[in-house]
């Protein structure tokens, strides 16, 4: 029996194909996996104690690369298309023996580990690295049992992950030398060719957004969410750049998690026992709750020291803007211990809108929420991308659309279920600009988004008299505490209002055009909330 920190016999790993390692290193600890990396030249203690390591020639996830398997199973309810794309049972088996002889007389790290702060709804992992900084990571990023845990469980899904190894697209069928392949019916996951962690990250979670809705009829989502003194979970949805994590870190109200959830009869619970944070112009003022936690244990990675030191300098984004931190939850000061809410009563679609049209707040109705939760709307400003000198809409199916192997739809007449059945307040908010479109407006102040979402949470907007934004038939509070009440209209923040009457058609029609390729799938609720387009823009 494996227990903590033990090097097993290769036969250790033999029921799954992996007969012929040299060595199988099992549930080391974070000091144990520090060291190994240290020894084996791979990584660098910054001045703060946390383990910083390159991850190679990918510093983010390659979703061209990533493939799911088709057969019984996936062949009717899988998504296909550019998001899913088809792996055959036959391609996988082969490639998976050819990851396996590659392992061949190598060293291996294993870690056992949950996904699910839910028991009801949890998977037991056993996830095999070739690195040992991978698999602190794994450590960090899952729910770490118990070592009666660890001697009790069915490991039933398998993760492997061979950096090293480079597949042949002729040979391997896959598209070039790195893959991420998800096998449903064998509980298997196979990454190669590629050492950036967040691949094991978003292959379980792509594998939860399949078994959670599907067989259990649970909401899996992107979003972070917190817990208030009142027991009042909020969950928020945002895509990069819109204020996600630093608007769910509230010293008010506790962590439940950051970025994984599903939403169950009984609640909202944590995929994940930790954060992937992005810590591109970190600093301590900013955001104090990750800062402090790039400490021992922690795992930094493509990040740059300032010349002569192991200090990060967290502008420098020389290998990547992608620059991350893994670390443990309970890193969190004010984590929520187990990861688990009771329903939401407050949803927050988070977006920032660089076109200055949306409110700072409005709430939906459930037809509304749908919607918008398609949709999955923001967009970039000029120097987050290389070649973007203005903005532009990016729309993301669910705010999450590269993890769905089952259509948008399924996800959002789901949530729509679960908004009536709970009466929960679905609230779109608006932290771009305001006054005019990015370079001409200005963008809205962060003190007053917080005080929208506090008056939300605390039910000030309830008592607020609200009117309808045209076109988007948005309907937005008239006053607020502590938030000026002319920037609630948006119109009204803006000099020439033609302009902004041209500016809301323009990004009506790019919802509309969007929204085209999910119509189909969508009912009658859903389509009745889509913006009003008087004209072709």
């Amino acid at each position: 029996m494996n227990e903590f920190g033990v090097k097993a016999k290769n036969t250790s790993l033999a029921d799954i194909g992996l007969k012929h390692v040299e060595d199988a290193y099992w549930n080391l600890s974070p000091s144990e996996l520090v060291e190994e990396t240290i020894i084996r030249g791979e990584g660098t203690l910054t001045d703060t104690g946390a383990l910083a390591v390159d991850t190679g020639k990918f510093t983010g996830r390659s979703p061209k690369d990533k493939f799911l398997v088709t057969d019984d199973i996936t062949a009717g309810s899988v998504w296909w298309g550019d998001i899913n794309i088809k792996f055959s049972p036959e391609d996988f088996d082969n490639l998976y023996n050819r990851v396996a002889a590659y392992l061949t007389g190598k060293t291996v790290y294993v870690r056992d580990a949950f996904a699910c702060a839910d028991p009801n709804y949890r998977l037991n992992l056993r996830v095999i690295t070739e690195n040992p900084w991978q698999n602190l990571f794994a450590s960090n990023l899952f729910q770490r049992p118990t070592k009666e845990e660890i001697l009790k469980a069915k490991w039933d899904w398998t993760v492997v992950a061979a950096p090293g190894f480079q597949a042949d697209p002729e040979t391997d069928g896959t598209r070039q030398s790195n893959f991420a392949v998800i096998n449903i019916t064998k509980k298997i996951i196979l990454i190669g060719g590629t050492a950036y962690t967040g691949e094991i990250k978003k292959g379980i979670f792509t594998v939860l957004n399949f078994l959670l809705p599907h067989n259990h009829g649970v909401l899996s989502m992107h979003c972070s969410a917190n817990l208030g003194e009142k027991n009042d979970t909020a969950i928020f949805f945002g895509l990069s750049g819109t204020g996600k994590t630093t608007l769910s870190a509230d010293p008010h109200r506790k962590l439940i998690g950051d970025d994984e959830h599903g939403w169950s009869n009984d609640g909202v619970f944590n995929f994940e026992g930790g954060c992937y944070a992005k810590c591109v112009n970190l600093s301590k003022e900013k955001e104090p709750q990750i800062f402090n936690a790039i400490r021992f244990g922690a795992l930094v990675e493509n990040t740059e020291f300032f010349p002569g030191t192991t200090t990060v300098d967290f502008d420098n984004i020389k290998k990547t803007e992608n620059t991350r931190v893994a670390y443990p939850i309970d890193f969190i000061d004010n984590a929520v211990e187990p990861s688990v809410g009771p329903e939401p009563k407050n949803i927050f679609f988070l977006t920032a809108d660089a076109f200055g049209v949306l409110p700072p707040i409005s709430q939906l109705d459930s037809g509304q929420a749908m919607y918008h939760f398609i949709s999955g709307y923001t967009a970039k400003v000029a120097g987050t991308e290389v070649g973007i000198t203005e903005p532009q809409t990016t729309f993301s199916a669910c705010f999450g659309k590269a993890f769905l192997p089952l259509h948008p739809t399924r996800y959002a007449e789901l949530l729509g279920e679960k908004i009536k059945a709970g009466k929960v307040k679905v609230w779109l908010v608006n932290t771009g600009w305001s006054g005019g479109s990015y370079g001409t407006g200005s963008r809205i102040k962060l003190p007053y988004t917080r005080a929208l979402i506090t008056a939300a949470i605390n039910g000030d907007l309830d008592k607020a008299k609200y009117e309808t934004l045209p076109v988007f038939g948005l309907r937005y509070p008239v006053t607020c505490p502590e938030v000026p009440a002319e920037i609630l209209n948006p119109r009204n923040t803006w000099a020439d209002k033609n302009d902004y009457d041209a500016k809301a058609q323009k990004l009506a029609s790019s919802f509309v055009r969007n929204f085209e390729q999910y119509a189909e799938f969508a009912n009658e609720e859903i389509l009745a909330a889509a913006p009003k387009v008087a004209m072709a823009v």
